[in-house]
């Protein structure tokens, strides 16, 4: 069946894949539940029947706030077959962000998950005249919104009176019409709406069924649903007939592969950092002979390329495979096809390493304006490379400007900015070139590599312009730093911001009888700060003078929260600087 509404992909299920036991699985209160394909299929009908019952119509904003679970994809579903506008909004954001997107969208319904995000939100509603109804995924006894139990209950009443209508409403959505108003979550300043059709949601999905081998029939999904990058791949996932298991959350990742035994994933830079550095952790404990096979199979696969493998690399690969890989993989968990990671640049090392013991990984790159996807690897030759982020996708141009700014033109970009002309032409051009503010490079073979931001870059006192992101990005190769971030503009030299690895520092003092009580003992041990001194040393022999780092300060907190990072794990500039304006001040 061909698709060209996003919320076709629900018709062709019920087509493909009717007899499928698992559609999604997730996880309530300890035990894994599952949803199958019948259900699935008749409960977007019958939530659309009951979003008419409440005076929803075509042009309507319908909001849903609420982790990854499969009501969220019903409720996106549902409003969008009805020619309504899906406006799905971070569970993790401000109050201050809230009140903004609420009275921009004017959504007349919003779907919230239970009572801590309904407490959060409910101070608002007073302000909000367009919003009618508010329904609560997940009932608590203090609330006196409907459920979503209840809303099931109106929509099945009154659904044989309602299908025509809905069969209707769905024939008369027109591809390039507007399906979905997502708000960017950035790093700085309140959320833009950004307009994607379904034209733009179907290229997307189209566009990428061809990277997995077809092979993949799990998937593991524990970014938020908001996030862009995580809601395409849902709905490959469902074009595919690929189950989706809905993860916990960031911290139970391990428990999850190993519970749920995914063939993909997608993910951000931050979570492979993290597993790595366990890996490493767990190599430390070795006995000598052990712990040395480990690490010369550690930088073997670190060193591995797609496109030149000579050999004896791969007879010494198969050794190591034999030796080590295998039983990383087992400690990790899964049959993994692919892992897919975007949101912020992927170590090069990390890519080759996780690829090498039977990960394979592959990097994408894009922008919630983009629908997301700009460019992607693929498997084939010259097609993915350790440190870039693919190629272009098809239907989507790429170039560089002069500036070194990425460019893109093509049926994935936005719609603009709702209600903002004049942003919109700020970032597209008259000739419908879309300014991704990154920069970058593209290889002979069309192979792209983002080197940092356009308004990151700063220039020092001596006129030098320094790139933060890649300093940033090179420097926590370390496993002793977390997070940090560089600054020095109109200053003589670069100074950072490092929030320590603290777990992995713990386990380091303690084979040197070094004993940390707090984060704080840790900021201040000398020993500490030397080990970090040495690493930015080692790892910034590429450096330019002016680039590398001559201050830093180590902050006890850990860089975890949306009050410093965004959804995407991406730090938040703006509100770190603004956070330790006191320590920034005694770099110069």
């Amino acid at each position: 069946m061909e698709i060209t509404r996003i919320f076709d992909i629900v018709r062709r299920y019920g087509q493909l894949y009717p007899e499928q036991d698992t559609v999604f699985s997730w996880k309530q209160d300890g035990v894994w539940l599952k949803m199958d394909a019948k259900t699935y299929v008749s409960s977007v009908d019958i939530i659309s029947s009951a979003l008419l019952e409440l005076g929803v119509q075509p042009g309507d904003k319908v909001g849903i706030i609420s982790p990854s679970r499969p009501e969220w994809n019903i409720a996106d579903y549902a409003a969008m077959q009805i020619g309504a506008v899906s406006v799905p909004v971070y569970a993790t954001i401000s109050q201050e962000d809230y009140r903004h997107i609420f009275s921009v969208s004017e959504m007349c319904v919003a779907f919230v998950e239970g009572k801590e995000l309904q407490q959060k939100v409910e101070p608002l509603f007073a302000e909000l005249p367009a919003l009618k109804h508010v329904i609560t995924m997940l009932p608590h006894p203090e609330s006196d919104y409907q459920s979503y139990q209840d809303l099931y209950r109106l929509g099945e009443e009154h659904l044989l009176q309602n299908l025509p209508r809905i069969a209707l409403l769905r024939e008369s959505v027109q591809p390039a019409q507007l399906a979905t108003l997502i708000f960017t979550s950035g790093t700085t300043g309140l959320p833009k709406g950004v307009m994607l059709s379904h034209s733009n949601l179907v290229m997307q999905v189209l566009g990428v069924a061809g990277i997995p081998d077809g092979t993949s029939r799990r998937a593991l999904s524990f970014l938020p649903l908001c996030h862009a990058y995580e809601r395409l791949l849902v709905y490959y996932y469902q074009y595919a007939g690929i189950s989706v298991y809905y993860g916990q959350n960031v911290g139970t990742i391990g428990q999850d592969i190993q519970a749920t035994d995914p063939n993909i994933m997608t993910c951000v830079p931050r979570v492979l950092e993290k597993v790595y550095d366990r890996l490493v952790l767990t190599g430390r404990k070795l006995p000598v002979l052990q712990r040395t096979v480990f690490f010369a199979a550690m930088r073997h696969a670190e060193r591995f390329n797609y496109e030149n493998k000579g050999p004896a690399y791969k007879a010494v690969l198969r050794l190591y495979d034999r030796l080590v890989y295998k039983k990383l993989r087992e400690a990790i968990g899964g049959h993994f096809e692919i892992v897919v990671s975007g949101g912020s640049a992927l170590q090069p090392k990390l890519a080759s390493f996780f690829s090498a013991i039977g990960m394979p990984i592959i990097e994408g790159y894009g922008l919630s304006e983009t629908s997301p996807v700009i460019t992607v690897s693929r498997k084939g030759l010259h097609e993915r490379r350790p440190g870039c982020v693919g190629v272009a996708l098809p239907g989507v141009e790429l170039r560089i400007s002069d500036e070194g700014e990425v460019l893109c033109r093509g049926g994935n970009v936005m719609m603009g900015y709702y209600q903002h002309p004049e942003l919109t032409a700020e970032v597209i051009d008259s000739d419908g070139w879309f300014h991704t503010g990154d920069t970058g490079r593209l290889s002979p073979e069309g192979l792209l590599s983002i080197t940092g931001r356009l308004k990151s870059l700063f220039k020092t006192s001596l006129g030098k312009y320094i790139n933060p992101e890649l300093i940033e990005t090179r420097l926590t190769e370390s496993p002793f730093i977390s997070q940090m971030m560089v600054m020095g503009e109109y200053q003589r030299y670069a100074a950072a911001l490092i929030s320590p690895d603290f777990a992995y520092i713990r386990t380091w003092g303690k084979s040197r009888k070094l004993h940390f009580e707090t984060n704080e003992d840790i900021c201040n041990s000398k020993e500490v700060r030397r080990e970090i001194e040495r690493e930015i040393a080692r790892l910034s022999g590429n450096f330019g003078n002016w680039e590398k780092i001559h201050k830093f300060t180590l902050v006890p907190e850990e860089w975890t929260d949306h009050n410093f990072l965004s959804p995407t794990l991406k730090v938040k500039r703006k509100a770190v600087m603004e956070a330790y304006k006191d320590e920034i001040s005694r770099f110069w």
